[in-house]
């Protein structure tokens, strides 16, 4: 079967995110949207936070912590949710709850109560891949991550400036830009295969 996800690049630092433990996995969480989005807003709540995820919060200034037990009071204006404690039925609870206010939620290490996944990402400048296993395979993710950033040049964010720069200079409508790019970057490939 396909994966079946549809992939999109969420701007979080415009939205509120939920972030409840503040343990082991919930440090993985945090570290993990901060590396992709370093201004992400964050309000993270745990009756206790660990060291390292207490670490990653003081670096981030739009990382808010409370320190007390989950309470759905605190879905309020949040636009997704990431369960992420060590007590199931709790994690459940922030699902349940999450679902009944119709907020995307990602309970951690449950792929059948996940409406998203947190994958791996490659990010070369502007450049940004995401690497999803459909909840699989977290290690294969990893590992294609790794792979993807020994490929793509260091440089690639050179040629997205220029080609950025390229289509402001463009004449006409949307369907001759797309076309022109197209011509362009077709150029490009071969000419990259051809280095190969």
């Amino acid at each position: 079967m396909a994966n079946p996800l549809y992939p999109i690049f969420l701007k979080v630092h415009q939205l509120n995110v939920l972030l409840v433990g503040g343990g082991f996995v919930g440090t993985e969480k945090l570290a993990f949207l901060l590396k992709s989005s370093p201004e992400a807003q964050v309000t993270a709540v745990s009756k206790a936070f660990n060291a390292e995820f207490l670490e990653l919060a003081a670096q981030a200034p739009n990382v808010t912590l409370i320190d007390d037990a989950y309470d759905p009071k605190y879905l309020g204006a949040k636009h997704l949710v990431i369960a992420a404690t060590n007590d199931k039925s709790v994690n459940r609870q922030i699902h349940d709850d999450a679902k009944e206010r119709y907020l995307l939620v990602n309970v951690a290490d449950t792929p059948a109560l996940c409406d998203f996944y947190l994958g791996g990402i490659v990010t070369k400048g502007n450049v940004k891949i995401a690497i999803s296993t459909n909840g699989k395979s977290p290690t294969t993710a990893k590992r294609l991550r790794q792979l993807l950033e020994e490929v793509i040049p260091e440089d690639i964010n050179d040629l997205v400036e220029n080609i950025h720069r390229y289509r402001e200079t463009l004449k006409g409508d949307f369907e001759y830009k797309v076309e022109e790019l197209n011509r362009l970057t077709e150029v490009l490939v071969r000419e990259r295969e051809k280095s190969l």
